[in-house]
């Protein structure tokens, strides 16, 4: 299958974009963004950004999709190119690792592939990208077999400069920790947090 959907990858352009999602804020991890109403059927491209740490989906040149992700720590970097899918496994666990890997879209027969995670700050993979579940469940529905997925670093910046030049939430993560908790009255209509859209749907 891999010798088949090699020229695959050597004629992959830049992916056509047309238009994009529209946020209130970038996201952060364990969220989400999602809409594919009113989208016309299309090839369907996935661009991951690694800079951005997101992941976008677009069908026909419009994106329908957009998540926070994680990706390959140092020590085991995820790698950039272009790639087909190779495999698509609903269920699947780790032959490494011995873990889990929910809806896994195999992009190297190395080990690296998109599959649903625990998207936290301060986490990292094998070289995989992790995705929240319930996003890798509405990837692996819009995804076919051969489908191009681009890995690469500060994804067209004049529509995405919001997403690349977010606070990084490790850092953010980090600061939060080393500072001494002040315990805050709030009012019962009040709502506490960071100012971002929270669209990851609730349990």
């Amino acid at each position: 299958m891999a010798a088949t959907l090699a020229p695959q990858v050597a004629q992959a352009r830049t992916p056509e974009v047309r238009s994009v999602l529209a946020l209130e804020a970038p996201l952060v991890p364990g969220e989400y963004a999602w809409n594919a109403d009113g989208v016309a059927a299309g090839p369907t491209r996935i661009v991951i950004d690694l800079t951005a740490q997101k992941l976008y989906v677009y069908r026909g040149g419009v994106e329908i999709g957009r998540a926070f992700i994680l990706y390959g720590a140092d020590h085991k970097p995820t790698p950039t190119g272009t790639f087909p899918i190779l495999q698509k496994k609903r269920h699947h666990i780790s032959n490494l690792y011995n873990a889990p890997m929910p809806y896994m879209q195999r992009l190297t027969w190395g080990g690296v592939a998109i599959h649903g995670s625990e998207v936290e700050a301060n986490a990292a993979t094998h070289g995989c990208v992790g995705v929240p579940d319930e996003f890798a469940a509405l990837l692996f529905d819009a995804t076919k077999m051969g489908d191009i997925v681009t890995v690469t670093r500060k994804w067209m910046p004049a529509l995405y400069e919001a997403e690349i030049n977010a606070p990084d939430p490790h850092a953010i993560a980090e600061v939060v920790e080393s500072v001494e908790e002040v315990p805050v009255a709030v009012a019962a209509n009040e709502v506490v947090g960071a100012p971002y859209a929270i669209l990851t749907p609730p349990d």
